[in-house]
């Protein structure tokens, strides 16, 4: 579980430009307030943006030759919960926010990869392609699925990795037979990621199971994952402490905490971060996260608290 000092550590940066990358994607280049290097990170990092309205939120970081710079592509949104639209409202040149260090729940594995992605989640990727292509990975791959001119910068951050990169549909029209084809041609030895919307993360999700290569699939969401566990009647014990905490439907384990007084680090409470990751002792997890991969939700020895539940009875957590 991240410590409370990591979560807390934060530097202040100054909005230098804004560029926009589309309709409504908009590219924040932060620039540190006293020119010093930012610290250093690879490619599918993240860092939490902490907005003036008290909100924390995740983006993912685009390349940048500065190293005193962090570029996030950032897609303003109608149904924005108040992190894009206090943003784009209030996000003018010159403005002051802080960010995290950078983390990475996405990071590139050895060998050869396939890229994945569509819309504002191609972002991730974007840094991982220029990853690959600095160490001089020669078999590596990405599948684009980009809106035409709405995401025309995106798309041009790809132009100088030519014929590796292969553009398709819109993300938002993707079907399992657009992705299954991909996944079955891979190179059997290569690590698969993917990022992007529901339906393209669902697409990618039966095609790899199809295909059997759910032990090399990788993926991040951006859009929200639905909501919390609904299922409750079940009983969290907190190992350390002893604690006892009834789990009604509907109540997730970190607000049950927050009802008793207890806290933990959390930052994003949408299952993006990772913040809250908690190791469990004891019973099966009702996994509802974008964090842990398919195989750790298996495994069934971790949990994100601000989403996810139980399927037993109890479940027994390392707190």
């Amino acid at each position: 579980m991240t410590a409370a000092a990591d979560v807390e550590l934060h530097r202040p940066v100054r909005l230098h430009r804004l560029t926009w990358a589309g309709e409504d994607v908009g590219v924040f280049e932060l620039r540190s307030l006293d020119g010093e290097k930012l610290p250093p990170w690879d490619g599918g990092a993240h860092v939490d943006l902490v907005l003036g309205n008290g909100l924390v939120r995740p983006y993912s970081l685009l390349p940048c030759e500065r190293a005193d710079t962090y570029r996030l592509a950032i897609k303003r949104r109608a149904d924005s919960a108040g992190a894009t639209r206090w943003l784009f409202s209030r996000g003018h040149l010159g403005a002051t926010f802080k960010v995290s260090n950078p983390r990475n729940s996405f990071a590139l594995r050895d060998g050869s990869a396939v890229l994945i992605g569509g819309g504002i989640g191609i972002t991730p990727l974007v840094s991982m392609a220029a990853a690959l292509d600095a160490r001089g990975e020669r078999d590596w791959q990405m599948h684009a699925f980009l809106a035409g001119q709405q995401d025309g910068t995106l798309a041009e951050e790809l132009a100088p990795y030519g014929d590796r990169v292969r553009h398709h549909v819109e993300a938002g029209s993707v079907s399992p037979d657009d992705v299954r084809p991909i996944v079955a041609q891979a190179p059997a030895d290569a690590q698969l990621y993917c990022c992007g919307p529901t339906a393209l993360l669902d697409a990618f999700r039966d095609a790899v199971v199809g295909e059997g290569a759910t032990n090399r699939a990788h993926l991040e969401y951006f859009d929200p994952v639905g909501p919390a566990a609904p299922k409750g009647g079940y009983t969290v014990v907190l190992a350390r402490s002893g604690i006892r905490l009834p789990i009604a439907p509907g109540t997730t384990i970190l607000g049950a905490m927050r009802k008793v007084g207890l806290s933990v680090p959390v930052i994003c409470e949408r299952g993006f971060c990772g913040v809250c990751e908690t190791a469990v002792l004891g019973g099966t997890p009702h996994h509802r996260d974008a964090v842990l991969s398919t195989q750790e939700q298996q495994a069934g020895k971790a949990i994100i608290i601000c989403r996810s539940g139980s399927l037993t009875p109890e479940l027994v957590l390392d707190l």
